[in-house]
């Protein structure tokens, strides 16, 4: 059975910061690349950051301007959004995801997805 499950969300307080982990099974996740997304309240859903299967080609967010990092650990089968200089503007649900495809300028649709990990970011 095909599961990601993410964890690590919570409340922050701007200018903290957070790890998402995001544990696969049932598939491995070397063969894929990946990706982040984030939907907030009564906002569409976006990506946040996506890596090529490679791990060659990335790309973030114009929003997140050097503050996050995805990277993943074949070994565990578990990938990871580290976050920090978190804003509250950074409050949403995140979810983690396989894409069909990373470039550096965009990421292709979702295929397989977690249930997602609320951030809250307030004083």
């Amino acid at each position: 059975q095909v599961q990601l499950v993410e964890s690590g969300g919570g409340l922050v307080q701007p200018g903290g910061s957070l790890r998402l982990t995001c544990a696969a099974s049932g598939f491995a996740l070397a063969n894929y690349a990946i990706a982040w997304f984030r939907q907030a309240p009564g906002k569409e859903r976006e990506v946040v950051s996506c890596t090529s299967s490679s791990d060659v080609s990335r790309y973030y967010a114009g929003f997140v301007k050097g503050r996050f990092t995805i990277s993943r650990d074949n070994g565990k089968n578990t990938m990871y959004l580290q976050m920090s200089s978190l804003e509250p503007e950074d409050t949403a649900v995140y979810y983690c995801a396989t894409v069909r495809w990373c470039s550096k300028q965009r990421s292709g649709d979702g295929v397989y997805w977690g249930q997602g990990t609320q951030v809250t970011v307030s004083a």
